[in-house]
């Protein structure tokens, strides 16, 4: 059998991004903050720092770090490059007024679900999400949508590395009983969170194909558990999120 390896990495490239995260997380910090948090040495931070200062990475103000605003400039970059941005912000945006809550839009990347766009009607709950934050997959309804049409193998690879979290009674932690669920996700279209994340939420989410084969996201619709009816919640809101992703699948053909 052959030996498996792993890739060459550069350790001062992790520590690089170690620190980028770390202020992405906290908004501001000091160089010692830095280093007792991430277990490195002051002067070893403080290089870092300089370069990334250097780099306009970074601003400071007194002795903390921040940031720059060279990451918005990254980031719409690389909403761009995606192509079909613009048709899920309009999408979307008509979903939210025409019911009123939450509806958002996620992908894949490094096996968590990535926040592309998030709005809301007049009653829109408010959530902890926010565009580019990172999820778990297995315990959102956008999550499951994008994994039911994700290859056995590669969830196999998701769970493998980042597990299955339990955040409420109602979180799915058994692969197997994942595995079923996914099952019935990719019969009927779209995909529930039962409370799975957030206690007294109910989602419904659909995912948007770009073939048969390849899920490019999901679009989902939250609401309270105390205004969703049994009704809405299997018919209603499922007929209207898989009718959004449908426009989004279409549109983004032609983007």
């Amino acid at each position: 059998m052959a030996k498996t390896t792993k890739s060459r990495t550069i350790q001062a490239v992790g520590i690089t991004l170690e620190i980028i995260d770390y202020l992405h997380e906290h908004d501001s910090a000091r160089i010692t903050e830095i280093a007792n948090e991430l277990g490195r040495a002051k002067g070893t931070i403080h290089c870092h720092l300089a370069t990334l200062l250097e780099k306009e990475h970074v601003i400071k103000s007194g002795d903390e770090y921040q940031l720059s605003l060279r990451y918005l400039e990254l980031g719409e970059g690389v909403k761009d490059r995606l192509g079909f941005y613009d048709v899920v912000t309009d999408e979307l945006d008509e979903l939210a007024e025409e019911s009123g809550e939450l509806v958002q839009f996620a992908t894949e990347e490094h096996g968590r679900a990535v926040y592309l766009y998030k709005t809301g009607g007049d009653r829109a709950v408010q959530t902890a999400s926010s565009i580019g934050k990172r999820e778990y997959l297995h315990c959102l309804a956008l999550g499951k949508a994008i994994l039911a049409h994700t290859p056995r193998e590669r969830v196999e690879e998701i769970i493998d590395r980042h597990g299955l979290k339990r955040y409420t009674p109602q979180t799915i932690t058994d692969r197997e009983e994942l595995f079923d669920e996914l099952e019935a996700v990719r019969e009927r279209g779209y995909a529930f969170d039962e409370e799975e994340k957030i206690e007294g939420l109910h989602c419904v989410a659909a995912p948007v194909m770009a073939g048969e084969d390849e899920v490019l996201g999901a679009v989902s619709l939250s609401r309270p558990l105390s205004r969703m009816t049994g009704d809405q919640f299997k018919e209603e809101i499922p007929n209207m999120v898989t009718r959004s992703a449908n426009v989004i699948e279409i549109n983004a053909k032609y983007s």
